[in-house]
């Protein structure tokens, strides 16, 4: 069982990683021990358990966040979008839809397409069969996100 102490770690490790294909972050103990407001030696023991739990993977200079880790912050696996070109008449049916979908965003935008969806790569398939049900949806691309570069 993860302690609330332990979610405020994973948390705070999960703000300051780097989405490769991993959530890793490279910063010293006593740096995240700092800024959670806790002793180098408080966090080396939550450190310990989270890894005996195997939520995190670490080794000299990283702390890498497993995808079990990712479930336990309610953020598994990888983003996906969905690019949705609409029928005018259909639109507010088809956002309708989609916000009842397990999407996390729907955007309307100007362009080709009419809408992008944002969602967890693992709901992609479950969103597509939906749209593709959907009435006056005429296309869509779908795009899951492999990698995040930091700006």
């Amino acid at each position: 069982m993860t302690t609330e102490r332990q979610l405020r770690v994973l948390r705070k490790l999960y703000e300051r990683s780097k989405s490769l294909k991993v959530h890793s972050v490279q910063k010293t103990q006593e740096e995240l021990a700092k800024e959670l407001g806790i002793s180098r030696q408080a966090l080396s023991m939550h450190l310990k358990q989270l890894r005996e739990q195997g939520l995190i993977r670490t080794g000299r200079g990283f702390i890498d966040l497993t995808d079990r880790a990712l479930a336990e912050l309610g953020r598994p696996g990888e983003e996906a979008f969905v690019l949705v070109k609409v029928e005018p008449r259909h639109r507010s049916g088809v956002y309708r839809r989609l916000c009842a979908s397990p999407v996390e965003r729907v955007y309307r935008v100007a362009g080709e397409y009419d809408i992008i969806a944002v969602m967890r790569a693992e709901k992609l398939a479950e969103v597509l069969n939906m749209l593709g049900e959907a009435e006056g949806v005429v296309r869509t691309a779908s795009h899951v996100v492999i990698e995040m570069h930091q700006v």
